[in-house]
Formats: structure tokens, sequence, C-alpha cells
């Protein structure tokens, strides 16, 4: 009778071959599938749970996301820089990153983000905080594999405050990142905007990477949408130049846990308002349209990109579904009164003029991002909604919306 293989012993040699690239995401969800079948049939062998057509779902949820946060998805370990850390999408990244062991260097100056959103790591030993500005050169001592470069800020209100902070960030600020990732010799991934396509045409939407864009120089949202633009095309400069590795995601609206309070988003105030039986106010006659991206999709998609072999230039990641503001109420309604429950009230809709500059629609085309990742958003927008809404009424009971909302005022 011929040996049967070691089967843990295959699947580590296969690892140990294949290095870093994409096979690496795919091994890690064929394992994460296995264990998660093995978990179930040992757990009713014993009795403990039946895992039949219709279970409950907590407990197989539960061990599901232990194990998710578990495997890591890379095949080895990193040490991660990520600027923009304690913002809205650089602190969620973080918790990717850390959950799956990775050593994580975090870059702020807390001019947008906040330290609550790092609070679970300040301790940890994988962990280590920057206070600094990216428009300012950065030294990073030993190896760098990855540069996320999240710093920056997409606010229209900040836009309108301090235009000149956000046009240096996105260029000073991402040449910086670039000189500290061609020094380590790191791979770098470039937060871009859907904000690079500037005012969408009726006849060009949904917007794909192919669209060059219709950006106005001479208005409030200019100093955002030129400041990605030249962020990309200094992207392209070092890859061409330095041979830096570069990968660049255009960001379409997202939404989830720890968004910014104050920064004139169309969710944080439609949850506030609602959860405080405020009136919505529209802008416009409500027609205007966003696609809402959950933020966990977005997160996967940056890590899978920059884990691709993907160096074609610019990749969309949006939800390609789009809703109108007074659409967005509605699902925000249903949310709240789910949260509220009998201490729900309903709220009204006042209309306020139409903002210029203000596009009337953002919709991707994310197909390049399904050819070449296999991704697409997978959380449906009225579970994203609630999760989002259970949050801002969580921080609200504590008293921290306040705190937040005090600190947003003195900036």
């Amino acid at each position: 009778m011929s040996k049967q293989p070691n089967v843990a012993q295959l699947f580590n040699e296969q690892l140990e071959q294949m290095g870093f690239d994409a096979r690496a995401e795919y091994m890690q969800r064929q394992f994460s599938n296995v264990m998660h079948e093995l978990q179930g049939s040992i757990l009713e062998a014993l009795g403990v749970y039946d895992f039949g057509e219709n279970p409950d779902g907590s407990l197989k949820e539960h061990l599901k996301s232990s194990y998710e946060d578990w495997l890591p998805p890379y095949s080895r370990r990193m040490r991660v820089v990520v600027t923009g850390a304690a913002g809205f999408v650089g602190s969620h990244l973080v918790d990717f990153l850390m959950k799956r062991g990775h050593s994580v260097v975090a870059i702020d100056n807390f001019s947008t983000g906040y330290h609550m959103n790092l609070l679970n790591w300040m301790d940890h030993k994988n962990f280590v905080l920057y206070t600094h500005d990216v428009r300012l050169p950065l030294k990073i001592e030993g190896a760098v594999d990855q540069i996320f470069h999240l710093a920056g800020s997409a606010s229209l209100q900040d836009c309108m405050i301090d235009p000149t902070s956000i046009l240096t960030t996105c260029f000073q600020g991402t040449m910086n990142m670039l000189e500290l990732a061609r020094n380590c010799n790191a791979r770098f991934l470039l937060a871009s905007s859907c904000g690079a396509y500037g005012f969408p045409l009726w006849h060009r939407n949904p917007q794909s990477e192919n669209f060059l864009g219709s950006v106005k120089t001479f208005g409030r949202r200019a100093c955002h949408d030129e400041g990605k633009r030249v962020a990309e095309s200094l992207c392209y400069a070092y890859a061409k130049q330095h041979k830096v590795e570069v990968r660049i995601a255009r960001i379409f609206n997202t939404f989830g846990p720890r968004m910014r309070i104050g920064d004139g988003r169309v969710i944080p105030i439609f949850i506030l308002q609602c959860l405080r039986g405020e009136c919505f106010t529209v802008i416009g006659d409500g027609n205007t349209s966003r696609s809402l991206m959950y933020i966990s999709d977005l997160i996967d998609g940056l890590v899978e990109l920059m884990l691709s072999d993907y160096t074609g230039g610019p990749m969309n990641f949006g939800k390609e579904e789009e809703y109108n503001l007074i659409e967005i109420t509605e699902i925000v309604t249903k949310a709240v009164r789910k949260v509220r429950g009998d201490k729900f009230r309903p709220t009204k809709i006042t209309f306020l003029p139409s903002r210029k500059d203000d596009p009337m629609m953002r919709n991707p085309d994310c197909a390049l991002a399904r050819e070449q990742l296999g991704w697409s958003t997978k959380v449906d927008i009225d579970q994203g909604m609630l999760e989002t809404v259970e949050w801002f009424a969580a921080m609200e009971k504590e008293n921290w919306l306040y705190d937040v909302e005090k600190e947003d005022d003195r900036r």
C-alpha cells in the first residue's frame, strides 16, 4: 500500500513556493473554506450545534468571522505603513492588518483623524504610531513592505476652509511617501478619488477608468480634484523613473462606522438628523445621486489591489448602484427605525438651494476590478446602513458624539 501524502506538509510547501503574489489570496480562501467546514463537522459530531439548512446562524457567523480574522491574507507577515491611519478608511485598514498579525506603522497628524479610532492597538507590540504631517519628509528605520497612502481630506467643507492644505497634502505628501517607498523598496498604493473625474457628464455615467475627466481648475472642489490628479501623475512618474511599484485606487463614496462627524458629508448628516428627530436637509431638488459602498468592501478592494500584479493605472472601487438623496433619506430612516424602535420619531425633509460645482451624479464602472481582482461589493446597503446607524447611536448614547463635534468645531 502506498503511503498517503501529508496534506499539511503539501499545503505548507505550496505556500512557500507561492511567494508574494495574488495566488496567496486564492490559497487563503481555499484554506478558510476547509477550516469552516471542518469546524462545523466537529461541532455537529459533538452535538454542540446543528448546521442545518436554516440554522440560527449566530454561532456559525461568530466562528466564521473569528477564523477570517485569524487567517492572514498574505503568504507571509508584512510591515505595513498606513498614512491617514486615524481616519475613517485608515483606521479600518489598520484593524484589518492588525487582526491578521501584520506589523503596522500608523502615520497621522490628527488634523481630521481621531485617536479613539486607534485605541484598540495603542499598546500592541506590532503597532507604532507616528504623529506626523506627510507634507514633511519621513524616515522609517527597518524594512517596509507596503505603504498605503490614505492621508488627505475629501471633505467639501475642508476644501472651502483650507484649500492650500488639501493641495499640498495631495502633492507634497504623495511625493514624500513615494520617496519613502523608493528608499525602502516598498510597494505603494495611492488612495485616489472619483474626484479625479471632475464634473461627470451625463453621457459618461457610469465612469470607467478611460474617462479622462472634466475637471474645473477654478472652483471649490478644484483643490481636491486636481490634487488627486497630480498625485496620480506623481505615481506614474515614480514608477517610470524610479521603478517604484505603484497601485492607484479611485475610491467612490464610502460609508460606515467611524465616519467623520463634522465634514459635511450626506450620510453622517442624515443619520444624526434622523436620530435626533430633526428635519433632513436636502440640497437641491433631491435628484442628486451617489453610489454608496460599505467600508468593508473598500478595504477588501484596497488589499486585493495591493497584493495584485496589476500595474495598468487607476482602478475604480465603488458600488455600481445609484441612490438619489430622497432614496438615501428613506434608507437612513429604515435603519434608524430599527435601532430606535418605539422611540423612533418620523422626520420630514427641508429642501435647500443647490450648491454650485456639486456633481449631479457619481457612479463607477468597476468592470476592471472584477476582471483583474475578482472584486465586487458584497454588503447590502440596508445592512451597511444599519451597522452605521448602530455605531452613531452608540456614540451618541455615550456622549462621544458631543465630544467629537466639539473637537471638529475647534479645528
